[in-house]
């Protein structure tokens, strides 16, 4: 079962930082265009979330391949339970925020460019929110199952695998 998660492993972190790029684009742009000089906190709480992943992102995928020791079990935990947290509230907010704003089908702003881009990076978000929810969640099942263990050793699947054969000398 450890490699049938591995196998799923770099195409959902692939996804998870391609989502985080489009909402930060998404919402840098919503966030510049709102008003002359200022932008709302729900989006901007949503930009730092997107950066705070792809730096999440590399710890999540370099530190269980390159560093074990750096790659405790509850270290990768942590480090996708906090990102998860940030992603539900920052689309929580920010979908209360378009509502109020008249952002939504039935407002008035609906067709103005900031709101579609603010709606665009909080469905974008929302997704990021569930994928992180599936990794968060094999990352706990791991600590469970591990939970009698000293070692803190991370669970091998939860590793990127990219399995390059192509040119590869057997000795």
């Amino acid at each position: 079962m450890g490699l049938a998660y591995a196998a799923f492993m770099l195409p959902i972190r692939a996804i998870q930082g391609l989502f985080a790029i489009i909402v930060l684009g998404v919402l840098a742009y919503a966030s510049s265009d709102w008003a002359w000089w200022w932008s709302p906190s729900q989006i901007n709480f949503l930009i730092f979330t997107a950066v705070w992943t792809l730096l999440a992102l590399i710890y999540l995928i370099i530190a269980p391949a390159r560093y074990p020791t750096a790659a405790h079990k509850f270290g990768i935990l942590a480090a996708e339970v906090l990102t998860m947290l940030f992603w539900f509230a920052g689309f929580i907010a920010l979908a209360v925020l378009l509502t109020d704003a008249g952002c939504s089908a039935g407002g008035s702003g609906h067709y103005w460019g900031p709101c579609r881009a603010a709606i665009a990076g909080d469905v974008f978000a929302a997704f990021e929110w569930l994928l992180f929810s599936a990794t968060t969640l094999m990352a706990a099942l791991h600590c469970w199952r591990t939970r009698n263990e000293r070692s803190g050793k991370h669970d091998p699947a939860m590793e990127v695998h990219t399995h390059n054969t192509v040119g590869a000398s057997h000795v």
